[in-house]
Formats: C-alpha cells, structure tokens, sequence
C-alpha cells in the first residue's frame, strides 16, 4: 500500500489528518520535530521520524525507505502575533521549509503534495465571501509566508510537470475528533471557539467580546468555522483528486457560511444550558467585519462532502475535548 507522509502530524490538525487516513484504510508516516506537537497525538503503530521538514537529507532518507506517494505538508509556525515580531522565523519554518520539502519530494518522485495555507492571505478581505482569484493582500508574515509558499508550489508544478499540488487555504478551524481521540492540545492556541470552550470550564474568568459596532447581523465579526475532522476528510478528497490525475489548483476550505461572536456565544449556552460571563472590548485593529468562504470550486474540484457543518456540533466536540484534557 502507497504510503502517505504527513509532516506537522503530531499537531492539532495533522493528527486528525493521520486519523483520517488511518480511518480510510490508507498507511500515514508522520515527521515532525515534536515543538509544538505531541508524541501522544500519534496513534499506535503509525510511523514517526523526529526531525525538521528543512532537513533535506533526513526526508529523502524517509521518502525513500517508505515509499511515499504524496505528503500533506502541515508543519510550520501559525501565530500571526509572533510572525510580526520575528518574521525571519516565519519566512525560514513556513516558506524555506516547504521550499526545500518540496523541492527533495521532486528530487524523489514524490509525486503529490497538499500544502496546508490559510484565508488570512486574503488580507482584510473588502470583498465577502472570498473566493480563489481574490487578490491576496497578507497583512503579517504568517500569511504572506503561505503566499509565498502556494506561489513556489505553483512555480515547481510548471517547471517539473508530474509534480502536482493541492493548496487549501483554511477558514477557522475549529472542533475536535468526535471519537475524541484527538484534538487541540496547545495551551497557546487562541481562536473563539477555545477561548469560549474554556471560559465554559472555569479555565477563564471572562470571554473579551471585541467590538461590537460592525456592519454585520448583531455588530459582532462574522467568521466561517470549519469543523476539524472535515477538513481533514478534505485533504483525502484532495489527495483522491491528485491520484486522479487532477491539476494543480488552490482551494478555499471552509463551509460558505459565517457566524457572529454572539451567535457562537449564544450556541454554546445551548449547548451548556447556562450563560457565558462576557465583557465587552474595543475593535482589535486589523479584524475585519466579516470572513468567510466562496465554496464553489470547491465542491466542484473536489468530491467531498462536510460530515460536521453545525456550530453546535463543533462546539460539543471541542467541549467534550476539553474537558478530559488537564486542567
């Protein structure tokens, strides 16, 4: 059986993707240096080399021995706060890295490459959904790192023919396993979903609301959640596409739907049966009102179809997640 290598697999979303594949019958080998992914997000059984993508020589020794026939390239710093006090580190873990990754996978005949990006390459996003041929406009280092590695993936695609790649460009992730095998195991993560989800178990006095004066249904910003596991079942679709002999192409992962702060908020008390302790804050500079997907290439590139397109469901999964994680 082809082997897949998922690089960054010891990480919140990695993980799920090495579920995935395991769930799907097919043979995951995870690299990852262990920074900031867990050993115990692993399963059983499932391959792990320890090491950095940007070690040329360590990954054609792994792509060899394996016998890989496509990666999923989900290593790489993500803290858009970080990235704009120490961009070098971006630009060296996130494009450098997936330059060099790349590049030994050509030199092996790896043929296949699902390159893990992000909608923040979007920018403020004046235009609502977003959709691929929107001009990127990256507003930090994280993001026009991921820019720059969807426009080299592109370059190498023209200049070696058979080497082929799905880039996804994700909304907000959000969920966990609902077998609850895994899930966000980060204590530095952010994002609503986590910050409710913890102020839900006591791990936070207070949920910040921040502005509450935008052009949207109830002032609050509008985002699109996608639910973790959907987005990994997404890069089987993209992986099943690449053996099909489908083109390179860039893709928007996210539903097309978006909800307010309040209305996340409100589905968690559902949820909860009680209330949230909230507080109301300024705008944070650079939120746009609102973001979510154009989902329509897509669906029609992709033969997928989202299992877990409910808030409250996403909610129940981080929920039941966080709470048998130590406090």
């Amino acid at each position: 059986m082809s082997k897949v290598l998922v690089t960054g697999g010891a990480g919140y979303i990695g993980s799920h993707a090495v579920y995935a594949l395991l769930d799907a019958g097919r043979a995951p080998v995870v690299l990852d240096n262990l920074t900031t992914g867990f050993r115990e997000a692993i399963p059983d059984g499932v391959p792990l080399y320890q090491g950095d993508v940007a070690d040329a020589a360590l990954v054609g020794r792994l792509l060899a021995k394996e016998s890989i026939s496509a990666v999923m390239h989900f290593a790489g710093s993500i803290s858009v706060p970080e990235s704009v006090s120490a961009p070098g580190k971006y630009y060296r873990n996130n494009t450098c890295a997936t330059l060099s990754l790349a590049q030994t996978c050509i030199e092996a005949g790896v043929p296949r490459f699902i390159f893990s990006s992000t909608a923040s390459v979007y920018g403020e996003a004046k235009v609502c959904p977003c959709a691929e041929d929107l001009p990127p406009a990256p507003v930090s280092p994280y993001a026009a790192s991921k820019w720059m590695s969807e426009q080299m993936l592109g370059d190498l695609g023209l200049a070696h023919p058979g080497f082929r790649s799905v880039r996804l460009r994700y909304f907000n992730v959000a969920g966990a396993d609902p077998l609850g095998r895994t899930g966000q195991r980060n204590p530095d993560a952010a994002g609503l979903v986590k910050l409710s989800v913890e102020t839900a178990l006591g791990r936070r006095d207070i949920l910040e609301i921040f502005g509450d004066d935008y052009a949207t249904r109830d002032g609050t910003c509008e985002r699109d959640y996608i639910h973790v596991s959907d987005l990994a079942d997404a890069h089987l679709s993209a992986l099943a596409y690449l053996e099909n002999g489908g083109a390179s192409t860039t893709l928007n992962l996210g539903y097309g739907q978006g909800y307010t702060v309040l209305e996340v908020i409100a589905a968690l008390e559902a949820v909860l049966g009680r209330k949230l302790r909230t507080r109301r804050a300024p705008r944070r500079p650079g939120d746009p009102a609102r973001y979510f997907s154009d989902v329509r290439r897509l669906h029609a590139t992709l033969n997928w179809t989202p299992k877990h397109a409910d808030i409250h469901g996403i909610l129940r999964s981080a929920l039941k997640w966080a709470g048998a994680l130590p406090s």
